[in-house]
């Protein structure tokens, strides 16, 4: 039986000028998640992020003017003569798969090239809360994960989708801009799209993904009210959907969706969004105090139980922070909680706790052994 052909083997196909192989393969070797080439510098790496210069002397206009012309395609040549920039991957030797830009500086040509890799971190190597495998076992609605930028949303979804591709049969595809991690099929069959080079836009993408018999859909980026609405339409219709949102907690992400729209059509919004969201995750990373970690996530978890789902129904957004830290079955969790567990991990130190802290004295007196509510003060048990 011949071997399956790989999704990507169009990209792997395509030529890598040398120099440029060189450090891809010293990007790998590092540990690198980027790239950046300039007239008159060295090749610098990003590490932990970090930014490293190569040991070698500065790289010449010349010598980024050949890389360039051998990488680009004559097509591709034209649209970076015309536009200043253009977009690109390629997959090396080894598997990896490199997301480019070429672009103009000071009228000098410079690439930043993005790694994407294989390796996807589990739930316990990115110390993730273990309640976070509770969600994976939804079939169908809307599954949002928030948070600023880069605060490590993506890595947390891509760890979920590949806890669910080793281990359910089905469908999961994906809208990326870019693509950050790749997917080997083990149980699941994945396939990915990522914007700019497998399709034009988001729009387009998510006007033609049911039509691609998903189970499980991610829509990298929840940005504009097209996007939501074919993200609830896929949800309504019993798929899976997963995607990101720009916000600072829980509560703030369903303000965050429903400013997309108009408001004689939230209400209808809101409902949608009672009756299809499963699970709100707002992450934040913090600086770790354990030696071989960077960072660690504080995520906050809102399941939509009937309580929440009629607070949300009803506008009452600002009571879901109660709804989450009164829940006993451990399906949600505040970031107070979140971060009480890191500390008593010996994970981050307190002092960066309370500098992101919702209530910092909440969190002071949990640290001491008490709970504060609404109704006042009660020992812990």
């Amino acid at each position: 039986m011949s071997e399956k052909p790989s999704v990507d083997a169009p990209v792997a196909r395509q030529e890598i000028p040398a120099r440029l192989a060189g450090y891809f393969l010293s990007m790998a070797k590092l540990g690198a998640s980027d790239l950046h080439i300039k007239v008159n510098t060295p090749a610098t790496f990003r590490v932990r992020s970090a930014l490293r210069s190569a040991k070698e002397p500065p790289l010449t206009m010349e010598q980024i003017s050949q890389m360039i012309s051998a990488l680009l395609s004559p097509e591709q040549r034209e649209a970076f003569g015309q536009n200043g920039q253009v977009d690109l991957a390629r997959e090396n030797s080894i598997g990896d798969r490199f997301r480019i830009n070429v672009f103009r500086q000071r009228g000098l040509p410079s690439l930043a090239v993005r790694r994407v890799t294989r390796d996807i971190p589990s739930f316990a190597e990115l110390h993730l809360p273990e309640n976070i495998e509770r969600i994976t076992r939804e079939t169908q609605g809307l599954v949002l994960l928030s948070g600023p930028t880069g605060c490590g949303k993506s890595t947390t979804i891509a760890s979920i989708l590949e806890y669910i591709n080793a281990t359910r049969r089905c469908h999961i595809v994906t809208i990326e801009d870019p693509i950050e991690y790749l997917y080997t099929d083990k149980k699941a069959l994945v396939s990915q799209r990522e914007i700019g080079i497998d399709v034009p836009d988001f729009n387009l993408a998510t006007r033609a993904m049911l039509r691609e018999d998903p189970d499980i859909l991610l829509i990298g980026e929840m940005r504009d009210r097209d996007t939501l609405q074919a993200a609830l339409q896929a949800a309504v219709t019993g798929h899976l959907v997963l995607g990101t949102v720009h916000a600072s907690t829980a509560p703030q992400t369903i303000q965050r969706i429903l400013e997309l729209f108009p408001p004689e059509t939230r209400p209808l919004i809101r409902q949608g969004l009672a009756y299809n969201l499963k699970a709100v995750l707002c992450q934040r990373l913090l600086p770790s105090v354990k030696d071989g970690i960077d960072r660690v996530p504080a995520v906050e978890i809102l399941r939509v139980d009937p309580v929440a789902r009629q607070l949300i129904e009803t506008g009452r957004d600002n009571e879901l922070p109660d709804v989450i830290a009164s829940c006993q079955n451990g399906n949600m969790q505040s970031f107070s909680q979140s971060l009480l567990e890191l500390i008593e991990g010996d994970l981050i130190d307190p002092k960066e706790a309370y500098a992101i802290a919702p209530n910092p004295e909440e969190l002071k007196m949990r640290l001491k052994g008490i709970k504060q509510t609404q109704t006042g003060l009660i020992a812990r048990g």
